[in-house]
Parts: structure tokens; sequence; C-alpha cells
């Protein structure tokens, strides 16, 4: 790209090297980037190699006469000489020319063989995107009266003027003029920006700043006080013999302005420019080609101490990075990068893009689209604080000169993040009005609650990466709560709300971890009728983590008598009944009549509670295991077989009635007979063993030895008879 190599990014040669022949005379032209001359000497060379082809389309791109570039890749394709580069700079010509569905021809062509290259996979996946961003009505823009016939760009704001870079014949002595394309070098000058758009009163800046060759662009920060610009190597050549780009630093003290030292990153070897700080003066962002980068240049940053020494440059990552070239950086106060690329998605040549700087982070990458992004090289963006209006730079068709500085007006603000919308709906898909769409944090906070249009919509603005949860309530519906998936490039997120109508009879419950823990998804339910095998309804809890069982064919009158088994891996399984006679329409909620709730085994725990066993009973005064007993019993069992490293003490309790030695002994005997049953029945019988502590351990106030008598009634000392199964190892 002429952006890189040209004046804006500033590789220059300045040594004339005699030739032996035509080709060699050529590619020392194209070396020392003398394209109008080594094109004309590439164009004389029969039987041109591929290098010399590949030199003579290059340098036709690089002064910007795509059509001719275009044919000269595409003979060096069809010569079969071509390499993975050229693959990808013959794309970037084609959308120069607004040749699309060529370009989308030789991008699928390219993916075949380049599999692991992402970056023409949003073309690919879908060839409306261009349309898309032209559809763009963020801007209005407008060229300047003030752009010359030579080169225009990089207009900042400083104090009430603007600065920028241009090539147009200015006022030294002598005029040196650079190799490339026969123009003025750059220099910075100064205009009055009159009425937020046009500018007037054009001067040279600072005497201190323009020197023989190029300067430019530049960048202020700390109120004005701290400049940054690019400006050529005048000390030393690189190993090619070429001039690189560095960075200049100037702080504004008594009105002069004075470099701060040498940028400790300018080599020789690589170029470093194009830089800006952030509003503090503390981190300086610039672009690069140092080796280590992720293609040919790569933004960066570095901070800067108080005492005035810098850190080290820290490539700004794959989100910002690509193959391609970034370069030209501004960073507005507000915290949002605007940089140019031809390695994002876009139109061809060098698009603008935007992010968001938060917290350390960029966030993700937008092209600003049309109508300040064009076919040609669109690049350095800089908003103005109140952001409203600014300035940025290209070389489209219709300019007044190879690159010029454009207004722009913004008509709505950008918008980071992503976009949630949908639908509220019942299962069949009718269109719910007027349904409450609460969204709501990973903590269960509402964040915004709106009420759905006469079409079900609803829409939230949410931030990439953070965790969200969707829920939707309406009058004779159950709740819906559904978790929004934030994650993928798309800016916009559909999920619709599917709300359940409410059946006129059913039975309603809510399954969750422990009788207040969070909702779980993915229970298995079989609801049976009692004294049958045969399953009434067998289904899997969704996301909701509820039920609502429609009782059809049942009336009010009817007695409900049903078996109830929820199970889950990695928790217990719990089996209950249920009996109830129907006393009324709508929901009948279980949770009024029974623990539904599921826990996981756990050091401590009362297997009892966990698992719904029902009392232990057995004749007065003895011990032997009932029939009813053991279909209790038969419930541990099974658990204990299913956890074989489960160890548990079965403990039998009494009511105060009787002596305490009596209620002692046969509270013993009963919790040994028990455990004794169970272990006849278990792997590693060892596991389990029973004690009996009579009525030592009363859970309320009913005792009643000696002279103590007890008011309790049969109710309360039914409390303290009970069996408990304590987990004390898994």
């Amino acid at each position: 790209m002429k952006k890189i190599i040209s004046p804006l990014f500033l590789l220059l040669s300045f040594q004339i090297f005699s030739q032996a022949s035509l080709e060699k005379k050529a590619l020392k032209d194209y070396d020392h980037y003398n394209y109008s001359r080594a094109s004309k000497e590439f164009e004389a060379v029969e039987n041109k190699n591929e290098v010399d082809m590949r030199d003579l389309a290059d340098a036709y791109l690089k002064m910007h006469e795509y059509t001719k570039a275009e044919s000269w890749y595409a003979s060096l394709l069809s010569a079969g000489k071509s390499n993975g580069n050229d693959s990808v700079t013959y794309i970037g010509v084609l959308m120069n020319n607004k040749k699309y569905d060529e370009a989308n021809r030789q991008m699928k062509s390219y993916k075949q063989n380049h599999k692991n290259d992402s970056r023409y996979d949003v073309y690919l996946e879908d060839f409306n995107y261009l349309q898309k961003l032209a559809a763009g009505d963020r801007f209005t823009i407008a060229n300047l009266s003030i752009n010359s016939e030579q080169e225009d760009f990089g207009a900042v704001y400083y104090n009430n003027d603007v600065v920028f870079a241009s090539s147009r014949e200015g006022v030294k002595p002598v005029q040196r003029r650079w190799n490339g394309n026969q123009l003025p070098f750059l220099d910075l000058y100064t205009a009055k920006n009159m009425d937020g758009s046009e500018l007037q009163e054009l001067k040279p800046f600072q005497k201190s700043f323009n020197k023989k060759f190029h300067e430019g662009p530049v960048a202020f920060a700390k109120n004005g006080t701290l400049a940054v610009f690019t400006r050529n190597n005048y000390d030393g050549e690189s190993s090619d013999h070429t001039r690189k780009l560095k960075l200049a630093v100037y702080e504004l003290k008594e009105k002069n302005w004075t470099s701060i030292g040498e940028f400790p990153y300018n080599s020789n070897e690589y170029s470093v420019g194009h830089g800006c700080f952030n509003n503090e003066g503390t981190v300086l962002y610039f672009a690069s080609d140092m080796q280590g980068g992720k293609g040919g240049v790569d933004l960066y940053s570095i901070t800067r101490a108080a005492d005035g020494t810098w850190g080290k440059p820290v490539n700004l990552g794959d989100k910002i990075n690509t193959a391609g070239n970034e370069m030209f950086p501004s960073l507005h106060a507000s915290g949002i990068l605007f940089f140019a690329s031809d390695g994002h998605p876009g139109f061809g040549g060098l698009d603008i893009f935007v992010c968001q700087l938060k917290d350390g982070k960029f966030g993700k990458v937008q092209n600003v689209g049309s109508p300040v992004n064009s076919s040609k090289d669109d690049f350095h963006f800089v908003l103005n604080p109140a952001m409203k209006e600014g300035y940025f730079s290209s070389n489209r068709e219709g300019g007044k000169g190879d690159d010029d500085i454009y207004h722009f007006n913004m008509l709505k603000p950008f918008a980071f993040g992503k976009t949630l919308k949908g639908q509220s709906k019942d299962k069949s898909g009718a269109i719910l009005p007027n349904t409450i769409v609460q969204l709501r944090s990973d903590k269960g906070d509402v964040i915004a609650e709106v009420k759905t249009d006469a079409e079900g919509n609803f829409s939230f603005p949410i931030e990439e990466g953070k965790a969200y949860t969707l829920s939707g309530t309406k009058n004779d519906f159950t709740e819906a709560t559904i978790k929004v998936p934030t994650a993928g490039d798309a800016p916009e997120i559909k999920l619709d709300v599917v709300l359940e109508k409410i059946p006129q009879l059913s039975l309603y419950a809510l399954i969750t971890e422990g009788k207040n823990g969070p909702v779980l998804e993915g229970v298995k339910v079989t609801i049976t009728a009692m004294g049958t095998n045969n399953p009434v309804a067998n289904f899997t809890t969704g996301k909701t983590g509820d039920f609502n069982k429609d009782l059809t064919g049942n009336k009010i009158g009817d007695v409900l008598r049903y078996s109830i088994k929820i199970e889950k891996e990695g928790f217990l399984t719990k089996e209950v009944t249920f009996e109830k006679t129907i006393d009324k329409e709508g929901p009948i909620n279980l949770h009024e009549f029974l623990d539904i709730s599921l826990s996981k085994p756990q050091v401590g725990l009362d297997l009892a509670k966990m698992i719904d066993i029902k009392p232990i009973y057995f004749d007065l005064g003895k011990y032997n295991i009932r029939k009813d007993a053991a279909i209790e019993l038969d419930k541990v069992i099974k658990v204990m077989n299913e956890y074989p490293t489960m160890e548990v003490e079965l403990g039998s309790h009494t009511d105060c009635r009787s002596s305490a030695a009596s209620n002692m002994k046969l509270s013993d005997n009963r919790a040994k007979a028990s455990a004794e049953y169970i272990r006849k029945k278990i792997t590693n019988p060892d596991r389990i063993y029973g004690k009996g502590y009579g009525e030592t351990k009363l859970l309320n106030g009913c005792a009643c030895e000696g002279a103590v008598k007890s008011t309790c009634t049969e109710e309360e000392h039914q409390q303290n008879r009970r069996t408990e199964f304590i987990i004390i190892k898994m």
C-alpha cells in the first residue's frame, strides 16, 4: 500500500546507483521508491520474471494506478508465479476497483489454500456485508476548500486551530522533492478553524518541527503542551540503504517547543510513526513494522513515566492487529480508539475502524462504514471533544489532490457492545404483546425492564462478555427465564421469550438445589399414578427448572394420587408421594405439600431429608423390621450402592416417654437392626453402623423425665421419634 511506503509511512532512499542494464536500473529505482521511472523501465523489459512482474504491479499500486496494478497482478497469478501475499494484494486491488464479485471469487480460492487465515471470513459468510456498511447513516462529509493539488492529510485539533501535514508548494528557499512522487516533502501546517469545518489563514507550523525532509502527521496531549509527530530518520540508513521513520516528541516550555530527547525505539532497521498520546500524555500509541508483529505494520502502546522514562512497546494484540497493516491511531479522550487498516474487513484499501478502550482492554473492532470509508484509502480519523464532528483523510475519487482532508458531521454516536432483540411468544408461536421482559445480571439484579409492543418486540443494549438472564412474565402464563448467549462477533443477538399458558388444572413445581438454592435444569421427572407402574408423565426440566403438568381429563373433586420421582446426575434421586383433592381451578403448587428439591450428597447431611425417607415404624416395644420400614430402608440401600465409598451412621431416637434407660436400649436395638438390614444388601457392609440415642437429642422442649411433666401434643412427641441417616464420609 502506498500509505505504508510513500510519504504517509516514509520509507525513503536518497542514493542513486548507476545501472548496467535496464532490468537492474528498474530494480534499483523500485528499491529506491522512484516508482514512476521504475514502472517505465519494467514495462520495457522483455521476458519479465516473477520479481519484475511483482515489482511492476506493486509500483503501479504505489502510484494509485489501480487499473494497471490489477492487470499485472492478474498476469502474475495467471502465469503461476504468485504467492499468498500476491493473492491478498490482488484481492485488495480488485476491491479498490470495486470489482467485488471477482474479489469474492479470489477470496474463495485463497481460503481453500489458507484455511487458517480468517481475514476474509466475514465476506464469505455474508456476501451482503459491504452493502450493510454502505448503508451507513452516521455521517455527512465534505471536502475542504483548503486542500491542494498535492497531499493534505492528518488534520488534528490544536487549541482553536487545526494542524495537518501537506506536500504543497511551500515557502522554503529550496523546495526539495521526494523521489517516489516528485512532490515536495511533507511539512506541518496550521490553519484557523473558523466555523467548525472550513479552515482559513494557512501558515507553516513550528520551525522547530519542519526540517528539510518529511514531517507529519502530528498529535497533541496534556492540553496541547506535548506533541508527537513522524519524521525522517536523518541520522542513519538501514542495512538496505533506506531511511526509516522515527518518532519525534516535543514539549512546550515557555512558549517554545523543545525536543524531550530521542524516542528510545527509533531504529535504522525499522520504522515507527503515526503516534498519538492519551489525554494525560502517559501512554503513547504508534505504528511500526518492527519484528515480532502480527503483519506488515502493527499498532503498539508504550507508557511514559512521570520522570520521562519509557517502558517497553506492547503489541495491541489480535483484536486490533491483523496479517495486514494497521496505522494512524487516534485516541479520543472518551477512550475510543480510531485507526486505519487494510486487514480488517472493509471496502478496499485502508478503511477506518473504531473500538472502545475500557478497563485497559479494547473491545470489538467496528468498521465506521460509508460515507467515511470508500474503496480507496481512508485514514486518520479525528473526533472533536463534543463527539459531533471531526476530520479524516482520503485519496478517493473526486478529491482535489492525491490525499485530501474531509470534514464530517456525526449524526449519531457509535454503539459499542451488542444489542439484544427478540419477541415474546407462546409455545404455538403466537405473538404476546404487553409482556413484561426483564434483563438481569448474573447476580439476578434487574438491569432494565420493558413492556413488549403490539408485535411482541423488545430490545436491550448489552455489553460484550457479560453474563445476562432474560425473563418474561404475563398474566395467565408461567414465567420464562433464559440465559443470554453473548459470545460471537455479531453485533445483534436475537433471542425470543417463549411463555407457556397456565392450564386451568395443573401440577406446578420449581426444582431447585436445596429448598432455597438455584433452579436446576435437566432434571428427569417421572410422575406415576399410585398403584400402577405406568408413568402418566415423563419429561426433563428446561432452563427455567420448573414444570407445569396439564391435568387434562381431571375435574374439581377428583383425588390425585401420584408418586413423583426426580433425578439428575450428581444429585441424590428423590421419590415423593402426593395425594390431593382438587378443590379449585388453576395450578396446584406442589411446594405447598412437598419438598421438591434435590441435594448433592455431602458429609454431615441426613439422607432421610435428602431423599424423603418416611418415618421408620416398629411394633410396640419391638425392633424387628416391618414391611413398611423395609420400603424406606431400601431407598438408603439404593443410594449407598450408587455411592460405594459413602459411610453412614444410622441413628435411632425416641421421645421422652418411658424411662431413659429403656429408651436408650430400645433405640439402640432398633438402630442396629435397621443397620443390619442395610448391611446385608450393600457392598462393603462395614460402611454403615447403627447407634441408639434414646431421648438424649430431643428436637424440642418435650422432656418428661423424673418430676418433669410434659404437656406436649402427640405431634410434638412425634418430632423426636425419628431415624437419621447421617453421611460421615463420601
